[in-house]
């Protein structure tokens, strides 16, 4: 029996029975909402039992892993998750509910999200409803109750895996013919997918802070940017100016920038050869321009470089990255599943920074 009484049956699976099923039946009485299964496949094969949180239905993604401590609204809300599940690592995820402030776009962008415990009752003064209704708001499929341990063992040893969650069912084996479908991202041009479709003006600091007088214009080429990166651009003095992905160079320029940053976003750089294009011609302009994630990626492409996918990305808030000019060592937060090829680029270039 649970503390609220609840009846609790475990039966263990033959895919690994650390990772039992939870059958609950719930008193109708007490007014306890009842558990619906869910079930996580991997391309592998590797099957993990659990229960829904979120909407009901299936999804497929890249899965990945993901070691903050905190911030999951943000992480389901990046752009530059599209098409990916995030397991968390932290076992504690959705204590504090979710918020409107703390959205990084419009929409939930995760495939998926794959959390150890299943969120209770949150508690910040902040909280304007729970994650499990966060994510059924906005249509995303999650798993819960699930060994996150093994899973991301799983994804580091053998690297980010193609993966299905299928909700109110335990057909494993439908979960893992979806997965086993998904192509992973390589190859895959998300950006187009997540840019605006419109050009706009941002002005809004971060929360809680007061927005000085604009001192640059920035124009922002969106590849899938996050509102706190605009944000922290209005915190430091700039006016922001967000364009398509495609924007042309000329129109680029019609709003006489001092300075161009390439967005963050999902996805496999190589095929963006609209974004690379407009990179050099940027360049070659004499114009100041600034890559963070794709747009570094893509600004190494565009440099003469290649990308190459990683086994299974940098996704967390506590990465090291060394300065090479000072031998300064920065903790950041990193979302991103390839990098420049360091040996492929030419001598005109100098690496700085290296993760």
């Amino acid at each position: 029996m649970s503390p609220r009484g609840d009846l609790l049956q475990f039966r263990p699976t033959s895919v690994a029975r650390r990772n039992p099923v939870a059958i609950v039946r719930i008193c109708p009485a007490r007014g306890h909402p009842v558990l619906r299964p869910a079930v996580l496949g991997l391309a592998t094969g590797d099957v993990f039992r659990g229960v829904a949180i979120g909407a009901s239905g299936s999804s497929v993604g890249e899965v990945v892993f993901n070691t903050a401590m905190t911030g999951y609204q943000e992480i389901c809300s990046d752009p530059s998750y599209r098409q990916q599940m995030v397991t968390l690592t932290y076992p504690h995820v959705g204590n504090v509910g979710a918020n409107p402030e703390d959205q990084e776009s419009a929409i939930a962008q995760v495939a998926g999200l794959i959390i150890r415990e299943r969120p209770r009752t949150p508690s910040n003064w902040r909280s304007a409803e729970t994650l499990p209704a966060y994510l059924e708001r906005l249509g995303v499929v999650g798993i819960a109750e699930i060994d996150t341990r093994r899973l991301t063992r799983i994804l580091r040893d053998q690297g980010a895996q193609s993966g299905c969650i299928v909700t109110d069912t335990d057909d494993a084996d439908l979960a893992v013919e979806r997965a086993r479908a998904f192509s992973g991202l390589a190859g895959l041009d998300l950006a187009q997918e997540v840019t605006t479709d419109q050009v706009f003006q941002w002005a809004e600091p971060s929360w809680g802070q007061a927005a000085p007088e604009p001192k640059h214009h920035v124009v922002v080429m969106d590849y899938g940017v996050k509102r706190n990166i605009l944000r922290r651009l209005v915190d430091v003095g700039c006016r922001v100016t967000v364009v398509p992905a495609k924007t042309s160079l000329e129109d680029v320029l019609a709003h006489q920038p001092d300075g161009v940053m390439l967005s963050n976003g999902p996805g496999d750089p190589e095929p963006c050869d609209y974004a690379v294009a407009i990179a050099r011609q940027l360049m070659e302009q004499r114009v100041p321009v600034m890559g963070i994630c794709l747009g570094h990626q893509i600004l190494g492409l565009a440099c003469g470089g290649r990308t190459t996918k990683m086994k299974f990305g940098h996704h967390g808030a506590n990465h090291p990255v060394g300065d090479e000019r000072s031998g300064q060592v920065m903790i950041t937060s990193q979302n991103h599943g390839f990098a420049v090829d360091e040996a492929s680029l030419p001598e005109t270039v100098r690496v700085t920074h290296r993760s």
